[in-house]
């Protein structure tokens, strides 16, 4: 079975060739290794052939490469404006929690919700649906180059804003993976659910932008959440994302008891539930009319 869009043809049988299907692309491999081999085959085939299409665009890849390692730089006077120290802050974590919730909002979820309306109105989602994958391997497959580079890209900022902004070691690596582990599918759940609503590939960007404002103002990443009012951060708290960027800077900081990490976990989960039963829901797999 094959869908193509852009002139690029998804292949979802037979695909073992270079790389089991990727042509090399190990990164993506290695994460399959969990799901039984023909499922692993298909879902190859449509992120190779997603991260072709990915490439070509260079608009896209130049918003999901750059904007998260430039946002941070622009959002630092700031945060130089307020007493960190005075609120045991540090500015290498800020940066650091900043990076990479630009990462889940930029590299993943903005760059997502164009490629869903894309492959929607170029009926490649369509042509998919009638073979042999199911939503869920098409959904996921789509959307796999998008995650496996926004963790890519959370770990090289992890690694830069230890080493040039004097982060620290983490108190709790753990923490942030599991920050990450939560906060990319979610963002790629997030964006399906959005393109729900999107039209055209030309409107995705302004129905995109309201999460992206929300979240950088109230989930801990333009502004960190202390220096909110009290009930606004109380409120913010349960934005979809702040609690991935919650765990993302606990696990620098330390500043989560068990109780407390263990609570923002499951409101992370109760998120991602909630997104994947709206986008099972109200996903749309043939054009706008």
């Amino acid at each position: 079975m094959s869908g193509q869009g852009n002139g690029v043809e998804v292949t979802t049988a037979g695909a073992d060739g270079g790389a089991d299907g990727l042509g090399g692309a190990d990164g993506l491999g290695g994460a399959l290794r969990w799901v039984s081999a023909p499922v692993r085959r298909r879902l190859r085939a449509l992120a190779r052939a997603e991260l072709t299409l990915f490439g070509r665009n260079r608009s896209v890849v130049l918003t999901a490469l750059l904007v998260p390692l430039s946002l941070p730089i622009t959002v630092r006077p700031a945060m130089d404006q307020y007493d960190l120290k005075g609120m045991g802050l540090n500015i290498g974590t800020l940066m650091l929690t900043a990076s990479i919730g630009f990462s889940f909002l930029f590299a993943v979820y903005s760059a997502l919700v164009g490629t869903y309306v894309s492959r929607r109105e170029e009926l490649v989602l369509k042509r998919l649906r009638t073979g042999e994958p199911t939503d869920v391997e098409i959904l996921a497959g789509t959307a796999l180059p998008a995650v496996c580079l926004g963790l890519a890209q959370a770990l090289l900022l992890a690694v830069g804003c230890t080493v040039l902004l004097h982060a620290g070691a983490p108190h709790a690596p753990y923490l942030t993976l599991i920050g990450l582990l939560l906060g990319l599918p979610l963002s790629a759940a997030l964006a399906a659910l959005t393109s729900a609503f999107t039209r055209t590939t030309e409107s995705a960007q302004i129905t995109a932008l309201p999460l992206l404002f929300v979240s950088m103002l109230g989930s801990g990443i333009a502004l960190p959440s202390d220096v909110l009012p009290h009930r606004v951060a109380a409120v913010c708290a349960f934005l979809p994302l702040s609690p991935a960027v919650r765990l993302v800077r606990a696990g620098w900081t330390g500043e989560l008891s068990a109780y407390e990490a263990l609570g923002t976990v499951l409101t992370a989960l109760a998120w991602t539930v909630v997104a994947v039963f709206a986008v099972r829901r109200w996903f749309r797999w043939e054009p706008r009319r």
